[in-house]
């Protein structure tokens, strides 16, 4: 991906203000998503056929994380450690929602619908937040 593309979706030409709306669009759609997963884990488990616990559990980590994420992209300028923890995080989330999707999960089609598409989100999210980064490195 070009810098061209990466300041066309961020909508700015400022790489460190693009991190940040990254990490904010992040931190917005997990948090979300936590917030929907505990407050209607049975629901939710049903439609998706994925466990009320693994739910309760899933989302009681996103809510964290989301916060997390958060206040990385509150700050003017990102410390880049926690920034490529982020990264590697969601890469690994998009992979391991895969894995379980084919090894350990048993859902029902909106399930798997669901996971795959969580998945390609939490992988876009890694691509452009690491994008950013490199942009905003190469300019200090």
């Amino acid at each position: 991906m070009s810098a061209a593309l990466l300041t066309a979706v961020a909508r700015t030409a400022a790489p460190g203000a693009a991190l940040r709306r990254f990490l904010a669009l992040d931190s917005v759609v997990s948090t979300g998503n936590g917030l929907a997963y505990l407050a209607f884990s049975a629901p939710l488990g049903r439609l998706l056929g994925i466990g009320q616990g693994l739910l309760l559990g899933l989302g009681a980590f996103m809510v964290l994380y989301g916060a997390g994420v958060g206040l990385l992209a509150s700050r003017r300028q990102p410390p880049v450690f926690p920034v490529k923890l982020v990264v590697e995080g969601n890469y690994a989330w998009a992979a391991l929602s895969l894995v379980a999707l084919f090894v350990w999960f048993e859902p029902t089609a909106a399930g798997a619908v669901w996971t795959a598409a969580q998945a390609l989100v939490v992988a876009s999210f890694a691509v452009f937040q690491q994008l950013a980064l490199r942009a905003d490195s190469g300019r200090q």
